[in-house]
């Protein structure tokens, strides 16, 4: 089974077989109706191509350009449009954790905010921790205000069940 090549869009100089077509120079100006031959001539003296661009009118409409960079300049904003996709990071910690491991956590969720991602703090409670939620909240807070400089909280401390959750989102 052969592979058929894959279908060109625009046809170039030879490949338009209509004529008379309406010719636009590379300078975005009307040079009028003319046959395709004549056309094509016009663009070779230039050292460009004779480029169809609106196949579906009559005539024609064909534009004088250097089709290689044209095809390079569609490519280059075809993958202009990938723009960075958000993820969702998180950072768990607990009312008891130590103050380095709150320091280690905050420079990685720095990190990821940096990156363009959103970050997730959350403080689980454990048994009796429950009944000391204010200190699960200092924590919260001590954090949100570490990440203050790159970071701005999208939504507020919750608490739900046993745990507590912040959303961070990057400045």
């Amino acid at each position: 089974m052969a592979t058929e090549p894959k279908k060109q869009t625009q046809r170039i100089n030879e490949q338009i077989r209509v004529t008379p077509v309406r010719v636009i120079n590379d300078d975005g100006e009307q040079l009028g109706i003319m046959s395709t031959d004549e056309a094509i001539k016009t663009a070779r003296k230039n050292n460009l191509d004779l480029v169809e661009v609106a196949p579906t009118e009559r005539p024609p409409v064909c534009r004088i350009m250097d089709f290689g960079k044209f095809k390079y300049q569609q490519k280059k904003r075809q993958h202009k449009g990938h723009a960075h996709q958000i993820k969702i990071k998180e950072i768990r910690v607990r009312p008891k954790t130590g103050e380095h491991d709150i320091e280690v956590k905050v420079s990685r969720a720095r990190e990821f905010l940096q990156h363009k991602d959103k970050v997730v703090v959350t403080v689980t409670f454990r048994g009796r921790e429950l009944a000391h939620i204010s200190e699960g909240r200092r924590v919260l807070d001590q954090i949100v205000q570490k990440l203050e400089d790159v970071g701005k909280v999208e939504a507020p401390p919750s608490h739900s069940g046993k745990r507590m959750i912040c959303t961070l989102a990057p400045k």
